[in-house]
């Protein structure tokens, strides 16, 4: 069995994981809505037609942020407003079959641990086991203070409510134990038939090795390629330390595709602006380092179906071929 697609355990992991960590493919999901802007909320019609086409076209993912309030921030102090990313990602799920849907991230520390785990249960089920749970510890002083939790406390919640929801998610009756002494002896809902995917995203405030440990892959933002590389090999030896095995490596990237497929790529902040073919050479290198799964965040040039038909016909098939030796 490959330990990219089996747990420590004895019960296999959902769809999900199989769809988006595939061994010796580098995997690309799409961020949503698609068409976010900080002025509107998402057009839920034009959501749901460019979530099945990504899943026809080919694509490992679909991801969504989690927005508890709209608060200003930015350089430009705009305010985002997104639906809760559990019942955006049913939606998205009802009208797609294969793609796997995920959370990137729910920010732990401002929910329940019982509320997230039924959620994800609940999302799990539907989707017929497509859902990947991505959570991180959130850094809004102002929503903190919304809801009652101690911002200076963060870590220490998102650690203790981590072990809960991972207990109410895990096929495995020892482990389940926990929440069942949490809640004094209920189950939040029955147990799943295989592991539901449990991603920390950021760094959470936790150290590599407590994620090296407890989580099923980590997630972490675009960098320049040398600094990429250098986290990635800290990932690895966390990895090693801990004696877990390969576990992925996941990183997101804002991307404004251009029209011309051969424009050579211009730095922007969490990502690049690019032509197709340095792309698809920009990928292949990350995948060379350890990269298992590439979250696109795309831009707002062109219209976002000619995009995202342009890398499920052009680039998606180019990753599916062998890397030379220098990963080109």
């Amino acid at each position: 069995m490959d330990r990219m697609n089996s747990s420590p355990f004895s019960f296999p992991f959902n769809r999900a994981h199989a769809r988006v960590f595939r061994p010796g493919r580098l995997t690309v999901g799409l961020m949503t809505p698609v068409d976010a802007s900080p002025d509107r909320m998402a057009d839920v019609g034009e959501a749901i037609a460019l979530a099945a086409l990504a899943d026809r076209l080919g694509f490992a993912a679909l991801w969504t942020r989690d927005v508890p309030l709209m608060v200003p921030q930015g350089s430009d102090n705009t305010a985002s407003a997104l639906d809760d990313p559990f019942l955006w990602l049913a939606a998205l799920a009802g009208a797609t079959r294969d793609i796997a849907v995920g959370a990137a991230a729910i920010v732990l520390p401002l929910r329940h641990p019982l509320h997230v785990a039924k959620a994800a249960l609940s999302l799990d089920r539907l989707s017929g086991g497509r859902f990947i749970l991505g959570m991180g510890s959130g850094d809004r002083p102002a929503e903190f203070a919304a809801f009652g939790e101690d911002l200076d406390q963060r870590a220490e919640s998102f650690r203790s409510r981590w072990a809960i929801v991972r207990a109410a998610l895990s096929p495995d009756a020892d482990e389940r134990a926990a929440v069942v002494a949490a809640t004094g002896g209920f189950e939040v809902l029955p147990a799943p038939a295989q592991r539901i995917p449990m991603i920390v995203v950021g760094s959470a405030r936790q150290s590599l090795q407590w994620t090296a440990t407890h989580a099923d892959a980590w997630a972490t933002y675009h960098r320049e390629e040398a600094r990429q590389e250098g986290r990635i090999e800290l990932w690895q030896r966390a990895l090693e330390q801990k004696g877990v095995g390969a576990k992925p490596f996941v990183q997101s990237v804002q991307l404004e595709l251009l029209a011309d497929p051969d424009l050579a790529p211009e730095p922007l902040e969490l990502g690049l602006r690019t032509g197709r073919h340095a792309l698809i050479g920009y990928l292949r290198r990350l995948h060379a380092m350890g990269v298992a799964h590439v979250l696109f965040n795309l831009g707002r040039g062109r219209p976002a179906r000619e995009v995202i038909e342009e890398l499920g016909r052009e680039v998606l098939p180019a990753l599916a071929e062998p890397l030379s030796a220098d990963g080109d």
